[in-house]
């Protein structure tokens, strides 16, 4: 099982890599649709990578909740990712 370092990282890499953003713009706050990179197509290539990284099948709930990095966090606790 990852650390919550390794899970915050791994999640860090996983919306670099989507949304093709430098690392240091992913902080709790940033928001779908609050950047231009973000938008629909992002958000399913977003929600593909996080099942992938994490090994989890998120519910279409989950995936309309997936609002931010902190939301990511919160969805992904539900399915025994730690981040603290």
């Amino acid at each position: 099982m990852a650390t919550p370092e390794e899970n915050r990282a791994a999640l860090a890499n996983v919306f670099t890599t989507a949304l093709a953003i430098a690392p240091d713009r992913v902080v709790d706050a940033l928001a779908y649709n609050a950047i231009a990179e973000w938008d629909s197509t992002a958000h399913m290539l977003l929600v593909s990578e996080l099942e992938g990284a994490f090994n989890v099948m998120l519910d279409t709930d989950d995936i309309i909740d997936l609002s931010s990095v902190a939301k990511a966090k919160e969805i992904l606790s539900k399915h025994g990712v730690a981040f603290a």
